[in-house]
């Protein structure tokens, strides 16, 4: 695994943060989670806690808001709190949880994008690197957003730098989940762990050729996601 400063990674990121976006606030999905929480602290640094706005959108989920707001007091910034269960019910696609949950990331861009257009701002995305070699967030949902700040960082990278930049245990330490739909979990999902893909990721040797061959196809199956749409050619 590769060996990072992380006073160095968040120096460069906090600047990078800075560059982009200049003199408008930032928008970010608060779910509760690791990534968002770097995220936000991240952006807290480069901007201040003024310009950095946490939307929490649970589908109806007391434990998600509950992981929300202490993320969000302890970056003291300015909290949004929108149920989004009333909006993706109303499609009528609970039968089937993977299309919902497309929906549900779909219905948090929208919310994500229409507070930014109302307040001179930009949505930020909480995609880390790991997520996003297979595919593993939904296209034009938490996907869609105007910059990635840890998109180049592993997911156990992560959880260093989530140490590193004080966030609370509890965040730290809870199962990765997107809180798609009950007892989801993201490691479960995927059928592997962090730790098993990221050594994939970065070169190590397995010896487990069914975990590869699952994880050589994600990276194929997705490789839409990571690009915009093809032009076709007239000539």
């Amino acid at each position: 695994m590769r060996q990072l400063n992380y006073q160095e990674v968040r120096q460069s990121i906090v600047k990078n943060i800075k560059n982009y976006v200049g003199d408008k606030n930032v928008f970010i999905g608060i779910s509760g989670g690791i990534d968002s929480a770097v995220t936000a602290s991240l952006c807290v640094k480069a901007l201040g806690p003024k310009k950095v706005f946490g939307l929490m959108l649970p589908y109806g989920r007391q434990s998600d808001i509950n992981d929300s707001k202490l993320v969000i007091e302890f970056l003291k910034i300015k909290p949004t709190e929108i149920d989004i269960k009333p909006l993706v019910d109303n499609f009528n696609f609970q039968e089937n949880k993977f299309v919902n949950a497309n929906i549900m990331s779909r219905v948090r861009m929208i919310l994500l994008y229409a507070h930014a257009n109302l307040h001179n701002g930009l949505v930020v995305g909480t995609t880390n690197k790991s997520e996003f070699e297979i595919g593993y967030f939904t296209k034009h949902g938490d996907g869609g957003c105007d910059l990635e700040p840890i998109a180049n960082l592993y997911k156990t990278e992560i959880f260093e730098f989530a140490k590193f930049l004080k966030i609370p245990d509890s965040i730290i330490n809870k199962k990765p989940s997107a809180g798609l739909w009950d007892g989801q979990s993201d490691e479960g999902e995927l059928g592997f762990s962090y730790q098993e893909l990221d050594n994939f990721l970065q070169g190590r040797k397995t010896k487990n050729l069914k975990l590869k061959k699952k994880i050589k196809t994600l990276i194929i199956n997705s490789e839409h996601k990571r690009y915009l749409p093809p032009i076709i050619s007239i000539k």
